[in-house]
C-alpha cells in the first residue's frame, strides 16, 4: 500500500476564499483525535451545519446554535470543538479586518520559518496544536517541512 493511501494524506489546494480557510481550520480542529475517514465521511454534514463556513455567519452563531449542533448526529458532536469553531470564526473576522483576507494574513508571515508561523497560528486559534497547524498549512498549500522529518522533530521536543 502506498504511504499516501495508508495515511490518507489530504489533498493540497489553496482555498478560493476566506470560507475555504475557515473550513480547513475547522477540519484541523475536528480531525484531532478522530479517523480522517470518519471526518471525511461526515464532512458534507459539517458544511451544511456550519453555513458553508461563511466566516460572518459562523462568527454570529449563538448558544442556541451550539445546542443545535451538539444534537446534530451528522457531525462530531463535541461541544468544545463546536465552540472552538465559532471562536475561530471570530478570530478569522479580526484577521480579515486587519489584513484584508486570510490569505493576506498568511502572506504577512512570509519570511518566517515554518515553526515560527505554526506557533503564531496555533496561539490564535482554539484546539490548534502542532498536528492541526501542520495539517492546516499542508492542506492550504503552504510550505511545510517534510512530514517524517517534522514528526521526528516533534517527538524529540516532546521528550
Amino acid at each position: 500500500m502506498a504511504e499516501e493511501e495508508k495515511y490518507e494524506v489530504p489533498p493540497r489546494a489553496m482555498p478560493e476564499n476566506d470560507a475555504g480557510y475557515l473550513e480547513k481550520i475547522t477540519q484541523a480542529v475536528f480531525q484531532s483525535g478522530f479517523s480522517w475517514r470518519v471526518i471525511r465521511q461526515k464532512w458534507p454534514n459539517f458544511q451544511a451545519a456550519f453555513a458553508g463556513f461563511d466566516v460572518d455567519k459562523v462568527a454570529a452563531f449563538t448558544e442556541e446554535d451550539v445546542e443545535r449542533l451538539v444534537e446534530d448526529k451528522g457531525i462530531v458532536r463535541n461541544g468544545r470543538k463546536i465552540e472552538a469553531t465559532i471562536h475561530n470564526a471570530r478570530v478569522c473576522q479580526e484577521l480579515i479586518a486587519r489584513h484584508g483576507s486570510l490569505h493576506a494574513y498568511l502572506r504577512s508571515m512570509d519570511g518566517q520559518d515554518y515553526y515560527e508561523r505554526a506557533k503564531k497560528f496555533s496561539r490564535q486559534f482554539k484546539f490548534m496544536g502542532p498536528m492541526g497547524a501542520y495539517f492546516f498549512f499542508w492542506s492550504v498549500d503552504e510550505d511545510v517541512p517534510e512530514y517524517h522529518t517534522w514528526r521526528a522533530e516533534q517527538e524529540q521536543t516532546s521528550r
